[in-house]
C-alpha cells in the first residue's frame, strides 16, 4: 500500500504532466500496474482501523465506565484519578494490566462521556427584569469578633450582576429597611 503523498504524485504525473505509467513506475520503484491502478482510480476507500480484542482490559471496562459515570456526578475534588482507578482494579479485581493502559482508557472514556454530556446541555436564557433571591447565614467578622449573620443575595441573570446585603437579624423589618434601587 502506498502513502497518500505517493498516490497523489502518481496521479499528478500521469494525469497532468502526461508521463507514462512505465516512466513513473521507474522513478518510484514500483510496478507499472500499480501506477496504472492509482492513476485511474477515482476515489479512495479508507480502510477501517483494525480492532483487536483487549484481553486484559475488556473484563474491567464496564467497571471503569461505571466508576467514571459515578465520578462525573461528583465534584472534581472527589473524583477518582486514573492512578486511583488502576490501584483499585489491581487491589480489588485482580487486574494484571499496566497502569498506562488504564490511564489511556480512562482519558479516552472521560472525553467521550463529557462530550456526550455537553451535547445534551441547553443554553440558559435570561429575561430582562427578572431576579433570583436567596437568604442565608454566614460568619462575618464584626468588631474583631466572628459572628453568624443573616444575609440576602439578589442576582440579576440578564445583566449578570447582583445585590448583597447583611442584616442584623432575620425579621421583616430588616427586609423592609433594605433598598434595592
Amino acid at each position: 500500500m502506498l502513502a497518500v503523498a505517493q498516490i497523489d504524485y502518481i496521479r499528478y504525473e500521469v494525469n497532468h504532466t502526461g508521463e507514462t505509467y512505465a516512466s513513473v513506475a521507474r522513478k518510484m520503484g514500483v510496478d507499472s500496474r500499480t501506477v496504472s491502478k492509482y492513476a485511474n482510480q477515482e476515489t479512495f476507500e479508507k480502510r477501517e482501523k483494525q480492532k483487536r480484542k483487549a484481553r486484559v482490559m475488556d473484563p474491567v471496562k464496564p467497571i471503569i465506565d461505571q466508576w467514571i459515570t459515578e465520578d462525573l456526578k461528583k465534584k472534581k475534588k472527589y473524583q477518582r484519578t486514573a492512578k486511583k482507578i488502576y490501584e483499585q482494579l489491581r487491589d480489588f479485581h485482580g487486574f494484571t494490566g499496566s497502569d498506562r493502559t488504564v490511564r489511556q482508557y480512562v482519558s479516552q472514556r472521560k472525553k467521550e462521556l463529557k462530550d456526550s454530556l455537553t451535547d445534551a446541555a441547553l443554553p440558559l436564557e435570561s429575561v430582562a427584569g427578572t431576579a433570583q433571591v436567596d437568604f442565608g447565614t454566614a460568619p462575618f467578622k464584626y468588631e474583631s469578633e466572628v459572628i453568624d449573620l443573616p444575609f440576602l443575595v439578589m442576582s440579576f441573570p440578564y445583566s449578570n450582576s447582583f445585590y448583597f446585603q447583611v442584616f442584623p437579624s432575620e425579621n421583616t423589618e430588616c427586609f423592609g429597611m433594605s433598598t434595592v434601587f
